[in-house]
């Protein structure tokens, strides 16, 4: 009976940490979406407020943290559960990674507020990126808390379309750029923009390979898609 008492504590603890990782999720997609509305409207009230939620992520990352070392040192977890608490640190980091990058997007809107970039620069293209790169971090959670490993394997496919349209983002700056070499400056600020959504997408495969590592024991990072379907079925 004690035992099963002390198990049951274990579980509440699961499941009350990965709320928290959901919780920090939820706020660091309305950072990036928030980022999104301030790139499309050139907000710059949305700029400031993705930087003020950057502080309230930071330290959700820190509170998690401590809870982590805290179950590990008083419970010395099995290793089906260690590897959940791992994934749990890595997951954690990631999304304050995430977070980082909405503030780094918000910074470049403003400077191309402050610059005066003319409006004419190709930003659609760029919003379309990003909320591509929103929806696979807002899958990535959905699969972490069924710890669903065929939508995690969903995800790492789809990550390539946010590659695809980075690319693409690069080839038309580049031309605007040659057309106009006043287009440079505010240019690179979209490129940077562009880089930061791209990243956002990474850490979003990041997060989905963690579920499969929980779930099947196996570390596919730096896997191809081909042999990580073979560790799923």
């Amino acid at each position: 009976m004690p035992d099963k008492h002390i198990s049951s504590q274990f579980d509440t603890e699961l499941t009350s940490i990965s709320s928290q990782v959901l919780e920090m999720g939820g706020l660091v997609e309305t950072q990036i979406l928030k980022a999104i509305f301030a790139l499309s409207q050139l907000d710059l009230v949305a700029a400031n407020e993705v930087s003020v939620t950057e502080s309230q992520v930071n330290a959700m990352e820190l509170d998690i943290d401590r809870h982590l070392s805290s179950i590990i040192a008083r419970r010395q977890p099995a290793a089906s559960d260690l590897r959940l608490l791992m994934a749990i640190s890595k997951t954690t980091a990631n999304l304050e990674r995430v977070g980082d990058e909405a503030e780094k997007m918000a910074r470049m809107v403003r400077s191309i507020i402050e610059s005066g970039t003319p409006r004419n620069l190709p930003s659609s293209e760029l919003r379309y990126a990003a909320n591509l790169a929103s929806g696979l971090l807002n899958k990535a959670l959905d699969a972490f808390a069924r710890l669903d490993v065929n939508a995690a394997l969903a995800i790492l496919k789809e990550d390539d379309l946010i590659d695809q349209e980075f690319d693409s983002f690069v080839r038309i700056l580049v031309t605007y750029m040659m057309e106009d070499p006043r287009m440079i400056s505010p240019s690179l600020d979209l490129l940077f923009l562009a880089k930061a959504i791209e990243r956002i997408g990474d850490h979003a495969k990041n997060i989905a390979e963690f579920i499969i590592y929980v779930v099947k024991g196996e570390d596919v990072r730096h896997t191809s898609i081909e042999n990580i379907e073979l560790v799923i079925k």
